[in-house]
């Protein structure tokens, strides 16, 4: 990084925040208490920030994921509606966007009214790209004009990196579990499948071929999957 070194104070607030973030994700929550956990350690994590949001563009559309204050989430529908704004730069270039809003009514005059009336002075915008799914931004709200400064830009930046790695192993995580979980299921469908065609030929003295035709004849017969008609066929014998 260039510039000024990044005071420690900073730096332990950032330490602070990272690990308030991490015992959240150990927890196992949803994306959504995930991405609020994301919002509430930004606004600890830099000097200045009062609010925070999160922008994020699902099939070429912005919404607000999470934030930590309404009236974040009433600016950042203002930009939504006027398709232009600091959110919207930032997710779309891919760039940090810093300004105080005494300097931003001649690009965002709608935003710049809107945040003004609502006590808002500064602003700061991280992009955030996890993955294929989730890319947006982060938004940052300050109550003060200071616009926030150079070395916020940096913590900004540096969280959000970091942020965006936890999150893509997060996802990861849940993905392959999903996949175990799935296989299982499968395997314990495939099990009493194959046990109900085989007392299918024990009884009836047929193919294996024979007693899955019966057993696909009699799932569509009611309309029941395949797996619980040879479930509901095993457990009558077992019980009977």
């Amino acid at each position: 990084m260039t510039g000024d070194p990044i005071p420690s104070d900073d730096l332990d607030e950032l330490t602070a925040a990272m690990a308030g973030l991490t015992g959240a994700l150990e927890t196992e929550p949803s994306e959504a208490e995930i991405l609020d956990a994301v919002c509430a350690e930004a606004v600890r994590a830099v000097p200045g920030a009062d609010m925070a949001s999160i922008t994020a563009i699902r099939d070429g559309e912005p919404e607000t994921a999470a934030s930590t204050d309404e009236r974040a989430v009433e600016i950042d529908r203002v930009q939504y509606a006027a398709g232009e704004g600091p959110c919207l730069r930032a997710a779309r270039t891919g760039e940090i966007v810093r300004l105080p809003l005494a300097t931003a009514g001649t690009l965002w005059p709608e935003f710049t009214e809107h945040a003004r009336g609502l006590g808002v002075g500064s602003y700061l915008a991280a992009p955030l790209r996890v993955d294929d799914n989730l890319s947006g931004a982060l938004n940052l709200f300050g109550y003060g004009d200071h616009g926030f400064a150079e070395t916020d830009s940096r913590i900004l930046r540096l969280y959000t990196t970091i942020v965006s790695f936890g999150l893509r192993t997060t996802r990861r995580y849940h993905r392959a579990r999903q996949r175990a979980a799935d296989l299982e299921t499968a395997m314990s469908s495939r099990a009493v499948i194959e046990q109900a065609k085989g007392i299918l030929m024990a009884v009836h003295g047929i193919t294996a071929d024979d007693a899955m035709k019966r057993l696909v004849a009699e799932s569509q017969h009611t309309n029941v999957k395949l797996r619980d008609i040879a479930a509901r066929f095993v457990e009558s014998l077992s019980a009977g």
